[in-house]
């Protein structure tokens, strides 16, 4: 098939009936997520009758180049697969295949990973997570001999490092100010565990974006959980049982949601009508719950790319970049 008609992970997993992730992690020969066999082939059969036959090929041609990137850990789903998606089209559309490692933070795997690559013809490595956080590059040292980007991490000690980080901080911003066009003031925010990135950035924004309408912030409208749907369940009921309980409840994630949502029908409270929600993240599951969840949308599809056309344009700049998302505003947040 000629180039410019290139086939997308998006087609081939129409015809296989499967998910893009699962195309991807077929097509990148990933095992770090155990996929059937009769998958695989079904993969690589849908690849083959569309025309997709340079990125099954098992070898390498000779001279062509690939890009690395490093994984500490795979969910099943999660909002950054569509990071190492668009990684992975990126790479293929500019004529390298992009292999995905994950080393589940095992630093013994790392090293053998890091002497895999030594005798590999990559182009760079991708440094990436799939939770925003602070890492500590000192164990990849060696990868300094090839280009190297961080992508959803980031190592306070080495700034210079070219960064690509979703802003956290300002996407936050985005949902609160949208509550206060609706109108509320008093706005509930449900966080996740006090000591990771994204809970931290997310409560500035809250804080920042209050503080700058010039509302007051009530402490108490401020619930810390550990991200899981039954911690956020019991924050909804104390939310919802003080004096003045909220007008509006912005969730550090849409997961978190499905609990403040069983909540608020344990106590017979209308969303929106009584109370207004929105979630983070912007996962499929917003779309599928009555009513659908307002939420913003993280420009993982979006670093992923820049982190791989980073790599290939030869840019020696640094770059330390933070893409502030799409606010996806639904039924959950907009009174009728």
């Amino acid at each position: 098939m000629p180039k410019k008609n290139k086939i997308t992970m998006s087609d081939i997993a129409r015809e296989a009936g499967v998910s893009q992730a699962t195309v991807s992690l077929v097509l990148n020969n990933s095992r770090a997520i155990r996929l059937s066999d009769a998958t695989r082939e079904r993969v690589y059969a849908a690849a083959s009758a569309l025309g997709y036959q340079k990125i099954i090929v098992p070898h390498r041609p000779d001279g062509q180049e690939e890009i690395a990137l490093l994984l500490c850990g795979m969910p099943n789903y999660d909002p950054f697969i569509d990071a190492i998606s668009e990684a992975s089209s990126t790479a293929w559309q500019r004529d390298m295949l992009l292999s995905v490692y994950d080393y589940g933070d095992d630093i013994q795997m790392v090293e053998q990973i890091l002497r895999q690559l030594d005798q590999r013809n990559c182009a760079g490595v991708i440094l990436a997570s799939p939770v925003t956080r602070a890492f500590d590059f000192s164990p990849f040292e060696s990868l300094l001999k090839k280009p190297v980007v961080l992508l959803n991490q980031y190592d306070p000690n080495r700034p210079l490092l070219p960064t690509f980080l979703p802003d956290d901080r300002a996407n936050a911003c985005q949902i609160v100010s949208h509550l206060l066009a609706q109108g509320v003031t008093r706005i509930a925010h449900i966080m996740g565990d006090e000591w990771m990135d994204a809970s931290v950035l997310r409560l500035e924004g809250y804080r920042q974006t209050l503080q700058q309408a010039g509302i007051e912030i009530d402490e108490t409208l401020i619930k810390q959980t550990d991200w899981s749907l039954n911690a956020t369940f019991n924050a909804t009921l104390e939310l919802m049982r003080l004096s003045q309980p909220p007008q509006a409840i912005f969730c550090a994630s849409d997961w978190m949601t499905l609990g403040c949502y069983q909540a608020l029908a344990t106590l017979n409270i209308s969303v929106p009508n009584d109370v207004l929600v929105c979630g983070y993240d912007d996962q499929r599951i917003a779309h599928q719950l009555t009513p659908a969840l307002t939420s913003v949308q993280l420009a993982y599809n979006e670093l992923g790319r820049m982190a791989v056309s980073y790599l290939c344009d030869g840019d020696d700049t640094a770059a330390h970049i933070r893409l502030v998302g799409k606010l996806q505003v639904r039924g959950s947040s907009q009174r009728t």
